[in-house]
């Protein structure tokens, strides 16, 4: 096995250890308990989770998604957390191999899937991530290349003003709030750490995808446009979809119009 092969291995291991982090951390914030103490255990009957019992997948395999304890069905939720973290980590290895810029992308993404999850199921994006997540992707500025302190100061504005504007504007036209303030904290977020060119792509492609997704959803429940939707994890996914293929996407874009124009 090749060093490169084996660094990746660790990678993907490295993230789903991490993302069994995240679990905790997404189960807890809502509450507003520690995510320190106590030590994982089962909600149900507060089993103690053995270590043994508390490997990424592999745990909830071997178990086939049962409390050893109670036997109460353990939430899918777990082990989709702990690929998924780790499938984001990989494919950031492989981007952008052992860097400054992967680190601190790891621990953004890291940062994504939990306010992804837990947005899904309270509509809540908890400022202990966002507000923090603004302070060091400001101060991860000053150590990527290509990335200054001045960029993500930008995108800190743009990201968090932009939202700020559609939300008033919004108030203004309809008299009711649709854009909750953890969502314009969330993209100021997303500004500190990618820059303020990030953020009309970032907007774009969220809006496109839960538009499309909203409306489907009102169709299949038949519900009226009241419904509320979570904006945050669409968000989400357009920063990921930014740091893979943004610049890509934005090359083609403007080439079509020359083309067109051509």
């Amino acid at each position: 096995m090749t060093p490169y092969l084996i660094l990746s291995l660790f990678a993907l291991i490295t993230g789903m250890v991490v993302g069994s982090f995240l679990n905790v951390c997404i189960c807890r914030m809502p509450k507003g308990e520690s995510i320190v103490t106590p030590p994982s255990h089962c909600p149900q009957c507060d089993y103690r989770i053995r270590w043994y019992d508390n490997i990424p997948l592999a745990s909830y395999l071997l178990l086939r998604g049962r409390c050893r304890g109670c036997g109460t069905s353990i939430s899918i939720q777990y082990p989709l957390v702990e690929l998924l973290n780790g499938l984001l980590t990989l494919a950031l290895f492989i981007r952008f191999g052992p860097t400054v810029e992967f680190f601190v992308l790891f621990i953004f993404c890291s940062a994504l899937v939990v306010i992804t999850f837990i947005d899904l199921e309270h509509q809540i994006i908890p400022d202990e991530i966002s507000l923090s997540g603004i302070v060091i992707g400001f101060i991860c500025s000053f150590f990527l290349q290509g990335h200054s302190w001045l960029n993500s100061l930008l995108g800190i504005l743009l990201g968090g003003g932009s939202l700020l504007l559609v939300a008033y504007g919004y108030q203004w036209l309809t008299g009711k709030e649709g854009m909750g303030g953890g969502d314009i904290k969330l993209l100021a977020m997303m500004g500190a750490f990618l820059g303020w060119q990030s953020i009309l792509f970032i907007v774009f492609a969220s809006s496109l995808v839960g538009s499309v997704v909203g409306v489907t959803m009102m169709l299949i429940q038949k519900k009226d446009s009241k419904l509320a939707i979570p904006f945050g994890p669409y968000l989400a996914f357009g920063a990921v979809l930014y740091i893979f293929y943004g610049r890509q996407i934005i090359h083609w874009y403007l080439s079509m119009g020359n083309f067109v124009k051509g």
